[in-house]
This record gives C-alpha cells, sequence and structure tokens, in this order.
C-alpha cells in the first residue's frame, strides 16, 4: 500500500526525526546551529545579487489557457513531477520536469491524471525560479483536474520576496507542504511551509534574520529603518496564512550566519505544523453553506477522536488511515449529501483502488 501522507487533511504531524543535512553543523544548545552559505538576496550571507523578482500574475491570466507564458527557468534548484506519495525505491521522486514552458509543465503532469494526485519534490534554492514554478504548476493541475496536491520540499531558503510570491500562489491553489526525513525548510523556506492548506513535518525546520545584501547602511539605526518595511510585509504576509507573527520577532534575534531549529512544539505555537488556521476557517464557512451545521460539527467531533485515538506517537502512517477510515463510520461519513467533504475523502480505499483496510487496534478499543 502507498504512503498516504495527504492524511494531511487531518493535521497528521510527524516529530522532527530527519538526518541533518550536509552543509550544516550539530546545533549548539538552545537549537541553534552554523549553516553554510544560505539564501540570495534578502537572506543570509549570500554575495551574489539575485535576479529581480518579475511581478505575480494574475489569477485571470493564470487560469486562461492562451495566455501566453513569459519565459522563466529554474535557477538554484530541481523538480521531479510524481503521481504517487511513495518516494521508496518503487517510485523515488518521479520525472525531472524538463522546463517551466506551458508544454514541458503540461507533459510533466500529464500521467498523473490517472491518480488524479501530484508530488512535487523540489530541491533548492527559493528564488524567482521558484515562484514561477510554483503558479505554473497550479496553473496546468487545475487543467488536468489534479486536485490532491503536496509539494515534497527540501530548501536552506533563498530569497524572501520569492518566498512570499511563490507562497500566495501556493495558498490559493490547495498544496500540502511536506518537509520529509532527511529534508530541511531553513530561512525563506519557511514562508512558503506557511502558506499550504496542510504542513506535515518529518524534517528540521530553521529561521534566522533576514539580511539585505545590497545594503547601505552604516549604523544600526540605519539598517534597522532599512529593514523595518521587509520586516512589516513579512509579519502582514504571515498574519494571512494564520502563522503567529512571533515567529518574525524570533528571527529578529537570530544571526543571520546561524539558525534556530525550530522544535515540534515551536511549530505548533508559531502555526507552522498542521492544519493552516486560515484555511480552516475558510473551509468550515464554506462546508456550512454547502453542507449545513450537523455535517460541521460531526466533522469537527471526529477530528478531535481522530487526534486522540489514531495520532499516537511513533504510529505507522497506515495504520493511522486505518483507525481513521473505521472510525468515520461512527460519525456518519461519508455523508450521503457531501461525500467529497467528509473526512478523509481524499484517500477512500474506493477512491484509490485499494482493499478496505481492517480495523485497526486503536479503533476497536473505541
Amino acid at each position: 500500500m502507498p504512503k498516504l501522507f495527504w492524511l494531511l487533511a487531518c493535521c497528521l504531524s510527524l516529530s522532527a526525526c530527519g538526518v541533518q543535512p550536509p552543509g550544516t553543523t550539530s546545533a549548539d544548545a538552545g537549537g541553534v546551529q552554523r549553516s553554510a552559505s544560505d539564501g540570495d538576496h534578502l537572506v543570509s550571507v549570500d554575495s551574489t545579487e539575485a535576479a529581480p523578482v518579475p511581478p505575480p500574475r494574475s489569477r485571470a491570466e493564470r487560469a486562461d489557457p492562451d495566455a501566453p507564458w513569459p519565459q522563466a527557468t529554474l535557477g538554484l534548484g530541481k523538480a521531479w513531477i510524481s503521481c504517487a506519495t511513495d518516494y521508496t525505491a518503487d517510485h523515488g521522486d518521479g520525472v525531472e520536469l524538463a522546463a517551466l514552458d506551458r508544454d514541458s509543465v503540461r507533459t510533466g503532469l500529464w500521467p498523473c491524471r490517472d491518480t488524479g494526485l501530484l508530488r512535487v519534490r523540489y530541491a533548492g534554492k527559493i528564488d524567482s525560479g521558484f515562484a514561477e514554478l510554483a503558479w505554473r504548476l497550479a496553473a496546468i493541475a487545475d487543467e488536468l483536474d489534479l486536485h490532491r496536491r503536496i509539494l515534497d520540499l527540501d530548501s536552506s531558503g533563498g530569497q524572501v520576496e520569492a518566498a512570499i510570491r511563490a507562497g500566495d500562489a501556493i495558498g490559493e491553489a490547495n498544496w500540502t507542504i511536506w518537509v520529509r526525513e532527511g529534508s530541511i525548510c531553513h530561512s525563506a523556506c519557511v514562508f512558503v511551509l506557511a502558506a499550504g492548506d496542510n504542513r506535515l513535518i518529518a524534517g528540521k525546520v530553521g529561521i534566522h534574520r533576514m539580511m539585505r545584501i545590497s545594503s547601505r547602511a552604516t549604523s544600526r539605526a540605519e539598517l534597522n529603518r532599512e529593514l523595518h518595511e521587509v520586516y512589516g510585509n513579512v509579519k502582514e504576509y504571515l498574519e494571512r496564512n494564520g502563522v503567529a507573527v512571533a515567529a518574525a520577532d524570533l528571527m529578529m534575534t537570530v544571526p543571520n550566519r546561524s539558525l534556530r531549529l525550530l522544535s515540534a512544539e515551536e511549530l505548533k505555537e508559531y502555526g507552522l505544523d498542521g492544519t493552516n488556521a486560515v484555511q480552516d476557517d475558510l473551509e468550515r464557512i464554506r462546508q456550512m453553506r454547502k453542507c449545513g451545521d450537523d455535517f460541521v460539527r460531526r466533522k469537527d467531533a471526529f477530528l478531535v477522536a481522530f487526534d486522540q485515538s489514531c495520532k499516537a506517537v511513533g504510529a505507522d502512517l497506515e495504520a493511522v488511515n486505518a483507525c481513521g477510515q473505521s472510525l468515520k463510520q461512527r460519525y456518519g461519513f461519508p455523508d450521503a449529501t457531501c461525500p467529497d467533504e467528509s473526512p478523509l475523502a481524499e484517500n477512500d480505499p474506493s477512491e484509490l483502488g485499494l482493499p478496505k483496510p481492517p480495523p485497526s487496534d486503536a479503533t476497536a478499543r473505541l
């Protein structure tokens, strides 16, 4: 059975357990570690000026299949397309995306029509090429009706403006962000993580202070004034994605040559792990209109029971899924009126062509 990581619809999260990535040393006391070169323009210590981030495409432009796409390439990163969640030897990370033109993206995503699931593995810097990748993938995924979308992310950071632009595109397109075992999400990558509808974190997430490489500041006061507008934009961005602005305040205290790794507790406290709170509110409002108050109350009760009964620490994902599939019947799901809105609908065995899982031990004890 494939690894059903889109169980994230119910805020499934794992504790950080990844292998320490190359290019970093061991963490100092308090979770601060020294990092290698990490970033391009507004972040960290790279002395090379990054290419300017082009203005974002409007929703109408992204939705128009006949609108010309500007020329763009991936810069300091690579992307692979897979139509499965399983990244073991049987599937790997999929096929590398050849280019960012419309035909190449469409060709890369076309095989995923059979599963309705798109997993994009991205490894590299957060730059203008990544920002272009984010909206182009969503545009073609919409055309091909690929509604289950996972961004499998491994990045040491990059350009803040590019991260925010990519995050805004991701926030409109129903992505789950996954930082898997052995992967990292540092610096500007955290802004991308913030934008996901759901976030699953098993790797390392770290933050540090931003630095404008092109700065002409000669005093602390000048530097503070220069960064004030940047941090204002960052805080506004975090707020609209349901992330505590305290995360931006914490960034200010960590030198940009260091890295503050966030614990599992801090990730939850700052709103960077599990379900995006803003998206959750939008979904509840939409479901109340479409499915009614009783549906929403039953779904809320299911989610509480799912957290308590199925998401035991260290539980295997397949066992968690089996527990959830059995548990939801107790709360009247799938709902006859709103089957697609029912919890765990996106990985029902009937949709995947898989046999129904037997009740788990956790469910048997309910």
